[in-house]
């Protein structure tokens, strides 16, 4: 079981969501999520038709979830996504992967690359349905991270949040299909009592290795809570009736994470949070820092803002000139051991450099390299070697050596008339 407050990332309740394990038909949030983005594409067009093949429909079990879609029949790439997300219908899957990579196969294996991509690790996919299959797996946490990218496009959430949709009549059908949520917090023509104010779908899924899965979300005030469970029975109540805890358990996490938890804001953006040393500047020793922005953080409600722990990671100092925004460090707001959030702090004004500590400090930094020390001494001794060159085998070219014809008097015979 997992839940997640949405608008900050925070997990409010968690238990082997890194399990690896049948999800059924939650599965299909991920094939959803690869037709999604192929329309953002370009690829596909939601009004797109595409008929049918007896490969895509082979192999599929008949008493599995199905629109009851034929060989040779043309629906529209909308039609196919709702009566996949509606009514989990399984041939879905395979005619909409088959169109998009050219076989079911190919689909299956962009499934796997996706959630690769999207940070899942304990995940496997072997089908495009969720039914049962060796090699077919996932974690509470794997399906999170892949429904959090599901819900970024909009025709999605709209789609997954449909209480009831009618198909019209296709080229092989006379009559429309009537299209009912399996999803009981949206919908009770299935099943009553479930029904969760603030719902917005997702996805359920049941086989018997799986169990009663669902992936919903839910909206109350500001805040939206994702939940995800895996694994639940279909129990006897004392009554004689039955109880899906699928849907009892999702209804009591929402209850729990709305009522126990709320949003609080933990640092104001004009806060000074501290002062960083400032080298190289005749103005001013040290330089404040505030946060980037007011950040809020989903608390427990009992739980009281001087109790939280600030750590502050900033740089020792910092050289002139400084600019007002420059980033010199973060804060990380925690409690017990869990992070809430992390915030950058910048400096809050200019600082300037005194032009003859910056000389200084770039003819030190320059002499302080190994490199820089290698070639002045290289050149020391290149002009000492010159100077001696010059020195002494210079002169004697010039005057020549004593003792040879150059140095030897000529007589004067005077000056011819």
């Amino acid at each position: 079981a997992l839940l997640v407050d949405v608008g900050s990332d925070t997990i409010l309740y968690e238990k082997d969501i890194h399990a690896e394990l049948d999800i059924a038909s939650t599965t299909k949030i991920m094939s959803a999520l690869l037709i999604f983005e192929a329309i953002d594409r370009g690829d596909l067009r939601m009004d797109q038709s595409i008929t049918a093949t007896a490969s895509a429909l082979k192999g599929l079990p008949e008493d599995g979830s199905t629109a009851d879609i034929v060989a040779g029949e043309t629906l529209t790439v909308e039609q196919l996504l709702y009566c996949m997300l509606v009514i989990s219908a399984n041939e879905t899957c395979n005619i909409l992967g088959e169109t998009l990579c050219g076989s079911v196969d190919a689909f299956v294996e962009r499934m796997n690359q996706r959630a690769q991509e999207l940070g899942c690790k304990n995940t496997h996919f072997a089908n495009t349905t969720g039914l049962t299959q060796s090699g077919h797996y996932s974690s509470a946490w794997d399906i999170y991270l892949i429904t959090r990218e599901a819900m970024k496009h909009d025709d999605f959430m709209t789609i997954v949040n449909t209480k009831a949709y009618t198909v019209p009549a296709t080229n092989m059908t006379e009559k429309e299909r009537e299209l009912h949520s399996t999803n009981a917090l949206i919908s009770n023509w299935r099943m009553t009592g479930y029904l969760y104010s603030g719902a917005q779908g997702i996805k359920t899924g049941t086989t018997d290795a799986a169990g009663h899965c669902l992936v919903s979300s839910a909206i109350r005030g500001s805040r939206t809570l994702i939940s995800v469970v895996l694994g639940c029975e279909e129990v006897k109540t004392e009554k004689g009736g039955t109880r899906v805890e699928s849907f009892t358990e999702t209804a009591r996490l929402f209850d729990w994470g709305f009522d126990n938890f709320s949003a609080r804001t933990v640092l104001e953006e004009n806060e000074l949070i501290c002062e960083v040393p400032v080298a190289l500047s005749n103005e001013v020793a040290t330089v404040a820092v505030h946060p980037a922005y007011a950040a809020e953080a989903v608390l427990p409600k009992d739980l009281e803002l001087d109790q939280l722990q600030r750590t502050v990671d900033c740089v020792e100092s910092v050289n002139a000139p400084v600019t007002t925004g420059d980033k010199l460090g973060t804060i990380t707001i925690s409690y017990d051991g869990t992070d809430y959030v992390t915030v950058p702090l910048l400096a809050v004004a200019d600082v300037s450099a005194s032009r003859f500590l910056s000389l200084r400090h770039a003819i030190g930094e320059f002499f302080s390299q190994r490199s820089a020390r290698i070639a002045v001494l290289a050149l020391v001794v290149l002009v000492a070697a010159l100077v001696l060159w010059f020195r002494f085998y210079g002169r004697n070219r010039r005057y020549g050596k004593p003792g040879s014809k150059q140095y030897r008097h000529r007589s004067y015979h005077g000056r011819r008339h």
